[in-house]
């Protein structure tokens, strides 16, 4: 059952993003994986990251397993989980809990920027592409698509 993330899950939020992204399989390359996430950052960089957005997250003995975020805008900011927790139906779980938020908010929209990786889920749970998108980050080209899913 997703929680809402505490100021003190801040640092385990970040060790897990860096290895949601650096580790498992990709469609990105190593060097497109270094370039997203070049290093860990610590707790004081989370807590300025998350600040204002809803988090939740789902963890089993001690351990956070994935992690989604909403801001009030209706963006689902980040959305990562671990390699290994992968394809068990986290990422659905996840999404119901920012979803009933959503509709608790009154959110008749709700959007996000979905990696590669992270676009067939988003599709699952029935948002669409708006356009295809690609962002730069340390001399590497990152693609990745603005998507949408409609609320009311």
């Amino acid at each position: 059952m997703p929680r809402l993330a505490r100021p003190s899950d801040a640092g385990a939020l970040g060790e897990l993003f860096h290895r949601a992204i650096r580790e498992g399989e990709s469609p990105y390359t190593e060097p497109q994986r270094a370039a997203w996430s070049p290093e860990l950052r610590g707790a004081t960089y989370w807590e300025a990251r998350i600040c204002g957005q809803a988090v939740v997250l789902e963890e089993r003995e001690g351990q956070v397993l994935g992690f989604m975020s909403l801001d009030p805008e209706g963006c689902i900011d980040l959305a990562f989980i671990l390699p290994h927790a992968r394809g068990v139906g986290l990422f659905r779980t996840l999404y119901g809990a920012i979803e009933e938020r959503a509709l608790a908010l009154g959110l008749a929209r709700l959007w996000t920027h979905a990696s590669l990786m992270a676009e067939p889920a988003f599709r699952s749970v029935g948002f669409r592409v708006i356009q295809r998108e690609t962002v730069d980050l340390a001399g590497q080209t990152l693609r990745r698509a603005e998507m949408e899913k409609m609320l009311a």
